[in-house]
């Protein structure tokens, strides 16, 4: 079997192997594909593994020996899965790799805004605090969360992990979840009374067509003048015209994204102008222990594939 990695080097930069795949047959690893590159690389393919390389329709159709694509995450939005089936191309991706990681950032976004660590420690680095007249200074409001209350939009694995420690550090825990239902670890609500009840919002819902600008001029008027977004689940479960504008006249307090609509960001993106958003460049994933399990669970899915079985299998 031939094995091509088109875009290997974001999962695996050098501190992991792809010792797994090697196993299963002659494996050919590419650090980065342009899509007119990806035509070329996989000529005679039998197996693809991508993270954001698109497979589109017409490079599946011109390839007529690929049986399989790996999506190396647990979106796989970059494959053309009507297609796919259509092409009888088994397409595969790999769930809950990243539950524990993904949360511990979102929580790691919120305390930055709310502590301001980062800020601090570079002012201390630059001399401010051996010139301060106090034995202590501070240029931001520190924030207690114990009290307050956090509203999850989309609570699945993830979004439970986040509510647990949430409500370890005292909060409360609303959640809007169309398919999720209570069962003792937070409140299900409406979207529009989780908006107008929560302190702090945060996301973590898949992206549909449905959801696309979910947080906008109307929905973020809802929210509480203190509020805190955060979101480190898809960049266009957000307008960001409209969170800049709301970040900018105070219709929130805060923001602190990992990830945007367009990556990398585009330098005119309209939240870099905004002091009081924080951007991280989508690395809330990328734990070396999550994405060792990205790349086990993947070879693994092929392994299953050529066994005839359907494992983490969407097509």
């Amino acid at each position: 079997m031939k094995i091509v990695v088109l875009d290997g080097y974001t999962e695996n930069p050098g501190d992991l192997d792809w010792n797994g795949f090697a196993e299963l047959g002659e494996v050919t690893v590419y650090d980065r594909s342009e899509e007119a590159q990806a035509a070329e690389r996989i000529q005679d393919a039998d197996a693809v593994i991508v993270n954001k390389v698109r497979m589109t329709r017409e490079l599946m159709e011109a390839h007529p020996k690929l049986r399989y694509i790996g999506v190396l995450a647990t979106g796989y939005d970059v494959v053309d899965i009507e297609a796919a089936r259509d092409l009888h191309i088994a397409v595969t991706n790999v769930p809950g790799y990243g539950t524990d990681t993904v949360a511990q950032y979102a929580i790691a976004l919120l305390l930055e805004v709310t502590s301001r660590i980062g800020h601090h420690a570079a002012r201390v680095k630059e001399g401010e605090w051996a010139r301060n007249a106090d034995w202590c200074f501070w240029e931001y409001p520190l924030l207690e969360l114990s009290g307050r209350t956090m509203g999850i939009i989309g609570y699945g694995r993830i979004g439970r992990r986040v509510g647990e420690i949430a409500q370890a550090l005292g909060m409360k825990i609303l959640f809007h979840d169309a398919f999720a239902q209570e069962d003792g670890s937070g409140e299900k609500v409406s979207l529009v009374e989780l908006l107008q009840r929560s302190d702090v919002v945060s996301l973590h819902c898949p992206l549909t067509k449905e959801n696309d600008s979910l947080i906008n001029k109307k929905t973020l008027a809802m929210m509480k003048s203190h509020a805190i977004l955060i979101n480190n689940a898809r960049g266009k479960l957000i307008n960001e015209c409209d969170l800049a504008q709301a970040l900018q006249d105070g219709t929130i307090y805060a923001a602190a994204l990992d990830v945007v609509r367009e990556e990398p960001i585009r330098s005119d993106n309209p939240l870099l102008e905004c002091d009081n958003c924080l951007i991280t460049p989508h690395i809330s994933w990328a734990s070396k222990e999550a994405r060792s399990r990205i790349m086990d669970t993947a070879a693994e899915n092929l392994a299953e594939f050529l066994r005839g079985n359907t494992q983490n299998r969407i097509v």
